[in-house]
């Protein structure tokens, strides 16, 4: 895969580069430490000094420190943080034709949403966030998403009829649960472990690396392979400051957050590969669902998007089901 090389060979360039004094750049993300976006996040920071050859310290603020993701990126566009790694969900406020990533069962692999999201498809939600103020620097991966419930396995849209469940704060998310017959409701990632704690929730929807990382399966022990939607972690910086820099600096910060989205996509790939097995010795009890009667129940999703955000739900559809295809 032509990016995978590109990815390998900016890491081969940035071996062995000196640190020196430097100017700050901050990554802010809601990302705790042990999670996948957080670690991504700096991962990418140590490849930017390398690639800058110091000219620059990266620091990444994760848990939320500098806000949710909707403070994160105002403070963003107004330049006061250079960079986030941020949710779809958030993003997508901005420009709603994000949300076709979103739509229920549109991809069934990694490698297939990603050819899209690295097309055209792509380059088109980049230029309608460029002009909302923000530089599309990579698409992290967020992964394909699992139903988790306290205390029943999940089988049918019948079994999550009236369920409480957290979802981010994504409209195309909340749409395909209300469809399925549930009852959703968006809360920041920051608070989840509480409401389920406290019986706020019955359950939440994540891949397995997010579930593992913070420990949702002690609280959700019930794992459906729903595998009903894709999410894409957004990787933005402000234009104001962007546009301020060097032909050079763009160009090393592009390659080290290009080479930052091949390791966290191949780390999502590998995880969803080995988790299973390490969950199942933790406890968490998984089972296979009716995938014809969710994608049914949610069918409508489609034609309201449709609706909303025109032609580009029928364009990433053709472009997923060619990608599908080979």
């Amino acid at each position: 895969m032509k990016r995978t090389l590109i990815a390998a060979c900016v890491l081969g360039i940035f071996a062995g580069v000196s640190v020196a004094s430097a100017d700050t750049i901050t990554i802010a993300t809601n990302g705790k430490p042990a999670q996948q976006k957080a670690i991504s996040s700096v991962f990418m920071a140590m490849l930017i000094e390398q690639a800058t050859h110091g000219k620059y310290t990266v620091k990444v603020a994760h848990s939320a420190t500098l806000g949710d993701d909707r403070q994160m990126l105002k403070s963003v566009k107004a330049g006061s943080i250079e960079i986030t790694v941020n949710s779809d969900g958030a993003v997508a406020e901005i420009v709603p034709q994000l949300n076709a990533f979103g739509l229920p069962y549109l991809f069934s692999s990694l490698p297939q949403a990603w050819e899209v999201l690295d097309g055209p498809t792509g380059d088109k939600i980049a230029a309608l966030l460029d002009d909302k103020g923000y530089v599309v620097l990579a698409w992290f991966d967020n992964g394909i998403r699992k139903i988790t419930h306290t205390s029943k396995p999940i089988t049918s849209p019948a079994d999550i009829k009236g369920m409480k469940i957290r979802t981010p704060p994504s409209q195309v998310t909340l749409d395909a649960f209300n469809a399925m017959g549930a009852n959703p409701a968006p809360l920041a990632w920051s608070e989840l472990p509480a409401a389920l704690q406290s019986g706020v929730f019955e359950g939440q929807e994540n891949p397995l690396a997010n579930i593992y990382g913070a420990r949702l399966h002690e609280l959700t022990p019930y794992i459906a392979r729903s595998n009903h939607k894709y999410e894409m972690t957004p990787v933005l910086a402000s234009k104001a400051w962007w546009n301020s820099l060097s032909d050079a600096d763009k160009d090393a910060i592009k390659s080290a957050a290009t080479a930052a989205s091949w390791y966290d996509r191949g780390s999502f790939v590998m995880k969803d590969e080995g988790l299973e097995a390490t969950l199942k010795a933790e406890g968490a009890k998984f089972n296979d669902v009716d995938i014809d009667a969710f994608k049914e129940a949610t069918a409508s999703v489609y034609d309201k998007w449709e609706k909303e955000i025109g032609s580009i739900v029928p364009e990433i559809r053709a472009a997923a089901a060619e990608a599908g295809g080979k």
